[in-house]
């Protein structure tokens, strides 16, 4: 599938046409200039004609923002990658500094280059398009992209442009995605860089400086799934401006989409009550979980330090707490490759279906031995147990008075459940049904 670049200064509407060409609102928009820091991918389709969009942080130099270099090498990765791009200029301010050192690097590529001059609102301002012929890019495209009034010639100038496809479907379909969730700062941009043996998303000391969920493809020892870097998230009373807002909904979204969240906590702070949240968020939405304690270098340890690290935390996580617990030092490198075998084997259970007979011949026998407790001298009888087709673990329980058996029973059928059979690091949901 052939990807396209969106380039240019800040706060030119970049990320605001990228969410137009994607259809919906994945990149965070808002008047504050360098919103955008990491890569973004989306997916458009144009008359039938379908490619990738990847929309870059604002191109700049020598300003005060400590992300500028960071910025600047994640604007010329995306155009390395990109098989045409998409360069994004303001009619009202007219040519920049910014815009003709942009115009410079993107006339030395081999890249072809489609022009679009924004914020092209009315008709007065389509003589201010005019001046930015002088770039020597060719054809310039007077938008919109707040409105989307100019976008469809843009489009067709996109699609005529761009190499022919030799693959139409989607590669990534039905590949498992991975989401790296937690508070800021505790390493998730680190650890994706780590996996992924690049510098994909920007690290910085700086709490907050991943903003939006960021999709990269992982294909390499073995493993093969979609790995989501997500934004820190903080309790609603820290969250002041809104960009941590949207951040933050992304992140949300970001464990909603996923099927499996490794949960990243500080080993210096341990398990907070933030940490709890979002651990609780992921068992509400039913998703498979990883706790990966990072920081593990600065902890001071003895001998059976990390098991009683590990047994207090399981304590915390109570009830469900039957999930792996990593150890590791994403400076250091330490146990990256665990968190990935971990990841791997929680969505072999999270995924895996069992067989009706094979539930019934280890279930039965125990709550033929154990049965739920009488209530109002009725008892309670289990004809049959299956799995659902859910995308998580859920099993119905067939019963002759299914409103009598009680939420500390179904635990017990949970318990017996994780006894029988491998559902480490899976929430498992249990419904008692009329037979």
């Amino acid at each position: 599938m052939s990807l396209v670049a969106i380039v240019g200064r800040p706060n030119v509407g970049k990320s605001t046409l990228f969410n137009r060409l994607v259809g919906m609102r994945q990149a965070i928009v808002d008047d504050t200039a360098g919103v955008t820091r990491d890569r973004h991918y989306g997916r458009c389709d144009w008359c039938g004609r379908e490619f990738s969009v990847v929309d870059t942080g604002g191109y700049t130099t020598n300003s005060d923002d400590v992300f500028e270099a960071a910025i600047r090498s994640q604007v010329q990765i995306a155009i390395d990658e990109a098989d045409l791009v998409l360069f994004m200029v303001e009619a009202a301010t007219g040519i920049t500094d910014y815009d003709a050192e942009i115009a410079d690097i993107l006339r030395r590529t081999k890249k072809p280059v489609v022009l679009c001059v924004n914020k092209v609102d009315s008709g007065d301002k389509m003589f201010d398009a005019y001046q930015f012929y002088s770039l020597g890019l060719g054809e310039v495209y007077s938008i919109s992209a707040a409105n989307g009034s100019g976008t469809g010639d843009l489009l067709d100038a996109v699609v005529a442009a761009l190499p022919e496809d030799t693959q139409t479907e989607d590669p990534y379909a039905g590949l498992p995605r991975i989401a790296i969730v937690g508070k800021p700062n505790v390493g998730k941009s680190s650890l994706t860089n780590a996996l992924l043996g690049q510098e994909r998303n920007i690290v910085t000391p700086v709490a907050g400086t991943t903003r939006d969920a960021i999709e990269t493809y992982y294909n390499k020892f073995g493993f093969e799934f979609m790995l989501v870097d997500t934004a820190g998230i903080r309790r609603k009373a820290k969250v002041r401006e809104d960009l941590e807002f949207y951040s933050v909904m992304r992140s949300i979204r970001a464990i909603e989409h996923a099927d499996i969240c490794i949960l990243m906590i500080d080993a210096t702070t341990g398990m907070e009550a933030q940490d709890m949240n979002i651990f609780n968020l992921i068992v509400k939405n039913r998703k498979g979980c990883v706790v990966v304690v990072n920081k593990w270098d600065l902890f001071l340890k003895d001998s059976n330090t990390m098991r009683e690290y590990s047994e207090a935390l399981k304590e915390r996580l109570a009830p469900f707490n039957d999930v792996p617990v990593i150890f590791t030092s994403v400076v250091k490198m330490q146990r990256i490759q665990d968190v990935l075998n971990a990841a791997t084997e929680v969505y072999a259970n999270y995924s895996q279906k069992i067989p009706t007979a094979r539930l019934n011949e280890a279930l039965l026998p125990v709550i033929e031995e154990t049965p739920p407790p009488a209530w109002k001298g009725k008892y309670v009888k289990v004809k049959y147990i299956t799995q659902l087709p859910t995308a998580f673990p859920a099993f119905a329980f067939f019963c002759n008075l299914p409103q009598y058996v009680k939420d500390p029973y179904k635990r017990f059928l949970e318990n017996q459940l994780r006894k029988h059979f491998n559902l480490t690091g899976c929430p498992v949901q249990i419904y008692c049904r009329q037979k």
